[in-house]
């Protein structure tokens, strides 16, 4: 494998041990609002924090930090890599521009205003968000806003929905597209490339277990599963697809349990959990402690590799998204317990 690999892996380690720990969370968590927005500053945000001082405030001043603070750490990552290096790392962190997709595809079926957008999702100030932002303002419904991407590598998907799709159907061809090319991109016998793709086969296996949860949850018939499952992962592979289409949500369990890679005693301790409190955060915030814990051992098994990068651009999201709990939890008047609860 050519490329930057040991300059840029490197200085992912490095980016990636002045991250805020758990201890600087919870400090985070028991301080006031105006204290927060001085400490969020002081641990990586200052820049960004300043650039929006002058016409936001509060939440939305440390939303719109955030989000423009890790929109140009991604740029900046993915730049310092070349060769096939770039090709990996640029796999994972495509990802996030489907999410943008999302938000988009979500702000217009919603009529969300165009500056609150900007003002926090898709901050205006990085030039990064102005396509984004432009798809918006020029549309008036899902089908208008999925034209406008068609010159995108899943727009073609996209473009394919029927005229009456919803934006359910829209977040799942998203989905689809992504771990496909995702899949289909890590082809190849190098150790990185294998464990990425079997990281990717867990994100797939984790999403397929929550969508057939909730769909029983909400008394969807068992044979319209096939159609929120992606195919790729390894816990309910394809072939899985039609006893579960059958058999339902009874049907996956019985899958899982064969499995000698997946806790089903903690699983269905969790899934207990989850109808006491009509809830499915505790299985949700147990499968990021696999998808972490997986990354993190894969990232120290091939330090010189492009694991190390993909697992500090993780860990920076991650961080971000904490930080984003934290604040809006604080301004909403969320007790420190909640608080506590989604992120330690």
């Amino acid at each position: 494998m050519v490329g930057n690999i040991a300059y840029v892996a490197s200085r992912a380690k490095s980016r990636r041990k002045k991250l805020a720990d758990l201890p600087r969370m919870r400090q985070l968590i028991n301080q006031s609002t105006d204290q927060l927005i001085a400490s969020v500053s002081n641990i990586g945000y200052s820049e960004e924090i300043n650039l929006y001082a002058g016409r936001l405030s509060g939440g939305d001043l440390v939303e719109a930090a955030l989000t423009h603070n890790l929109e140009s750490e991604l740029s900046d990552i993915l730049s310092m890599c070349n060769g096939k290096i770039r090709d990996i790392v640029g796999i994972y962190t495509s990802r996030f521009e489907y999410q943008n997709a999302k938000v988009v595809f979500r702000s217009v079926v919603n009529d969300v205003e165009l500056s609150k957008v900007a003002n926090s999702i898709l901050p205006d100030l990085n030039d990064i968000n102005t396509p984004w932002l432009k798809i918006i303002e020029n549309s008036d419904d899902l089908r208008s806003a999925a034209l406008q991407m068609r010159r995108k590598s899943f727009g073609s998907d996209l473009k394919s929905l029927p005229e009456d799709a919803r934006l359910s159907h829209y977040e799942d061809a998203l989905d689809r597209h992504y771990f496909k090319h995702a899949l289909k991109s890590l082809k190849g016998n190098n150790p990185a490339i294998k464990y990425l793709r079997d990281y990717v086969a867990m994100e797939i296996d984790h999403k397929n277990i929550l969508n057939i949860l909730e769909a029983s949850a909400i008394g969807i018939n068992p044979d319209d599963f096939n159609s929120l499952l992606i195919s790729g992962g390894k816990l309910l592979p394809t072939r899985s697809f039609s006893s579960i289409a059958a058999g339902g949500r009874s049907a996956m369990l019985d899958i899982l349990r064969t499995s000698n890679r997946f806790d089903m005693a903690h699983f269905e301790a969790l899934i207990s959990e989850s109808e006491n409190s009509r809830s499915l955060d505790p299985i949700i915030t147990w499968f990021k402690e696999r998808e972490h814990k997986f990354m993190k051992k894969m990232s120290y098994l091939h330090p010189i590799s492009a694991l190390p990068i993909v697992y500090y651009v993780a860990m920076k999201v991650q961080e971000v998204n904490d930080l984003r709990i934290i604040v809006r939890g604080r301004f909403a008047g969320l007790s420190e317990k909640v608080l506590e609860e989604h992120i330690l």
